[in-house]
């Protein structure tokens, strides 16, 4: 377990967040991802395939490389990993800045109503504490520097080729599925954070009556918790590229969804950072 190393990365992200002179480990996986679609593309699973474990054989050279750096460098390198601080900020100015949603979720949202920009944005931080927090703390915990890197991978993989259209059907299964199993055991235990931060036994009722319904085996999770623990209701029909996708709802809340009830949802982050800090705190004392 690599409890300093999840520690010190953390208390960074939350101290500085994204380092904006430095160019994002996530870009050059982006950059990567975009020359091999250029170069090799083709609609098949085994062409995928191969873009998928060519770039996370990539990652774990080079990071395998770095681990053995002193951990205080480690740090700073795993810090880029974790985006706490940037998803705090970015819901946050949702509030005062509520056109900046287009820049958080891909559904269509010029149409969007104060109600339907503000619940987007509760969905959106629902969802990226697990994938964006939560997930890759699990993994730099476990496996260092090698797991949060290589998750960090997976996930942007899936975010730039893990769609169910006719282009990446095929072409973007494996990554798909990859981060489907990367993400299992986090989102639970995000939604379980959720539950136990808000003290609320209504996360856990939305969690067993709606989690299930969300298309994603693993964001309906924490998106049904938060739902339940600040008591609106998520989800429904959502437009994507002038289109009209049937989605079902989660929670049993209110459908009017006020700039305060992100307030509330963000409210969260506190609680967060004072359970995760001490618990690492304490495991370093065992």
């Amino acid at each position: 377990m690599y409890f300093e190393l999840t520690l010190i990365s953390y208390i960074i992200d939350r101290i500085f967040g994204e380092f904006g002179s430095i160019k994002h480990p996530v870009v050059f996986m982006g950059d990567f991802i975009s020359w091999f679609e250029k170069k090799f593309y083709k609609d098949s699973i085994f062409r995928g395939s191969l873009l998928t474990f060519s770039l996370l054989i990539i990652i774990f050279i080079i990071s395998y490389s770095l681990s053995f750096l002193p951990c205080y460098i480690l740090a700073i390198f795993a810090s880029t990993g974790i985006a706490s601080k940037m998803l705090y900020e970015s819901v946050k100015d949702i509030i005062q800045n509520p056109q900046n949603i287009k820049y958080l979720v891909s559904r269509d949202t010029k149409e969007l109503n104060s109600s339907d920009i503000n619940k987007a944005g509760i969905e959106t931080y629902g969802e990226n504490l697990s994938d964006g927090v939560i997930a890759p703390i699990f993994y730099l915990l476990l496996f260092g520097i090698v797991g949060i890197a290589i998750y960090k991978g997976i996930n942007t993989l899936d975010s730039m080729v893990g769609y169910r259209d006719k282009r990446y059907e095929n072409f973007g299964k494996i990554s798909a599925k990859l981060d489907d199993i990367a993400n299992y055991i986090p989102s639970r235990i995000t939604a379980l954070l959720i539950t136990l931060l808000f003290f609320s036994l209504n996360s856990l009722k939305a969690i067993k009556d709606f989690a299930h319904l969300h298309e994603s085996p693993n964001a309906g999770y924490p998106i049904s918790a938060l739902a339940g623990a600040i008591g609106v209701k998520l989800g429904g029909d959502t437009s994507y590229f002038g289109k009209i996708k049937k989605k079902s709802y989660f929670g049993y809340g209110k459908t009017e969804i006020l700039s305060q009830d992100i307030q509330k949802a963000i409210a969260l982050q506190i609680r967060i950072d004072i359970f995760i800090i001490l618990s690492l705190f304490f495991c370093l004392g065992l």
